[in-house]
């Protein structure tokens, strides 16, 4: 039998970079001294918290929303989100005149929630821990008849996150330095699967790296695994976007086949990681964006003498929060 092909490939992700081109933001490649020396490596930053929004998330969500036929959009859209997949979909909704409908746990971050608002969604509040998020949006699109948006398992969304990675070889390439090893933290896995499929397209011999959270490292175990397997129950992080229980469907049969590995970071790494960014870079970084960071001054990545690329996902940090890490 032939094996399946995967859910996206370049394609998508080419035809997601012209859907996107007048709205998101081309965010750079950051490469900082002080960061080289104490790696001993050249290590790039992609600082997704400079993207609209905040995050990668506008890329996937705006490329999603705007798929959606005309005849099809009055109904508006529904997703669940932590804070930035919310933030992307009520962005991409505002800018193409829809309702949007976003249904948050009630612990995340007072910020993320009224950022959300203030881009004119409706904000639907649910138990993180007791409820089923999923069930309750499933509920809300069907009654409206709404666009349910996916946080991760949809080809749409992946190949929208994937355009970072398009843009990654793009300037790698233009520098004449191939990646080695380029890293991504993932939750429901839709970011690492579409820059893995775009920085494989080009350069196919980079490793790329997904970093988790240490109790929330569903990809790293599944990947050991060979097939999907949840994390620990028990798991709590400061990292509240990398929050997902299992790896996804849809993401995990690309990351299956195209990442190198796993790796890790403690709270308190990447505490440190994101006190390092400000400190050290002047750059504003939520923990679950600073994880790959985090993995890198925490040595746990072989690096000397390599080119690497580490995806900063986000920036939208509480401000309580953020102070006592960079104090």
């Amino acid at each position: 039998m032939s094996e399946q092909p995967l859910p996206i490939g370049p394609a998508d992700i080419d035809a997601a970079a012209r859907v996107l081109a007048p709205f998101a933001v081309r965010t750079p490649l950051l490469s900082f001294p002080v960061l080289n020396e104490r790696v001993g490596a050249k290590v790039f930053l992609k600082p997704e918290m400079l993207q609209r929004t905040g995050s990668f998330k506008f890329r996937g969500a705006f490329n999603k929303v705007f798929s959606i036929p005309q005849n099809k959009r009055a109904g508006g859209v529904v997703a669940f989100s932590s804070g930035n997949h919310a933030q992307g979909v009520a962005a991409a909704a505002k800018i193409l005149d829809m309702h949007a409908t976003i249904v948050m746990p009630a612990d995340a971050p007072l910020s993320k929630r009224e950022r959300t608002k203030s881009y004119g969604a409706e904000v639907v509040l649910y138990d993180r821990y007791n409820d089923d998020r999923e069930a309750i949006s499933r509920g809300i699109a069907e009654k409206r008849g709404a666009t349910l948006v996916r946080p991760y398992d949809d080809p749409f969304v992946i190949a929208g996150q994937g355009t970072a990675g398009r843009e990654i070889a793009e300037d790698m390439a233009m520098l004449g330095l191939p990646p080695d090893i380029v890293v991504a933290p993932a939750s429901g896995g839709g970011l690492i699967a579409g820059v893995a499929t775009a920085v494989k397209a080009r350069y196919p011999q980079a490793q790329i790296v997904v970093a988790e959270p240490e109790a929330f490292d569903d990809h790293g175990i599944s990947l050991s695994a060979g097939h999907r397997e949840p994390h620990p129950p028990a798991g709590r992080t400061i990292c509240d976007a990398l929050m997902a229980l299992i790896p996804g469907e849809m993401t995990f049969a690309i990351n299956s086949k195209l990442l190198a590995r796993g790796v890790t970071a403690s709270d308190k790494e990447v505490g440190a990681a994101v006190a390092f960014a400000y400190h050290e870079l002047k750059l504003v970084v939520e923990p679950g964006g600073a994880v790959g960071l985090a993995a890198l001054l925490a040595g746990r990545l072989e690096v000397a003498g390599k080119n690497v690329v580490i995806v900063l996902s986000g920036g939208n940090v509480d401000a309580d929060l953020f102070a006592e890490l960079v104090a």
